[in-house]
């Protein structure tokens, strides 16, 4: 299975951006789907925005219009576009994969994980 690694994480004021990035490694990124969640302190992991084999486009109503996922196949990288960034966005955000063509909301349904990259959004 293919080995995600995300980078671009750190702190930033309210109204701010940042860019997230998800670099693979022992595979093939344009095989699979990828998918990026977070997840804040004392909560669950939710979806964020995905983006299939295609590209096409799967987004968390919360950050829909703020945030915009991308992929470079040929640099086995996706990325996460964040801006207008709130104290809610804080969390720990994971780029993860799947072997199918759309992407999925469900956390269950991704089989491969990087480590994650602190965001954090001061008020």
């Amino acid at each position: 299975q293919v080995q995600l690694v995300e980078s671009g994480g750190g702190s930033v004021q309210a109204g701010g951006s940042l860019s997230l990035s998800c670099t693979a490694s022992g595979g093939r990124l344009n095989t699979y789907t990828v998918g990026w969640f977070r997840q804040a302190a004392g909560k669950e992991r939710e979806f964020v925005e995905g983006i299939g084999w295609s590209g096409s486009t799967a987004y968390a109503g919360l950050v829909k219009g703020r945030f915009t996922v991308s992929r470079d196949n040929a640099k086995n990288t996706a990325y996460l576009q964040m801006n207008s960034l709130k104290a809610e966005d804080t969390a720990v955000y994971y780029c993860a994969r799947r072997l199918e063509a759309l992407p999925s909301r469900q956390v269950y349904e991704y089989d491969g994980w990087g480590q994650g990259t602190q965001v954090t959004v001061s008020s």
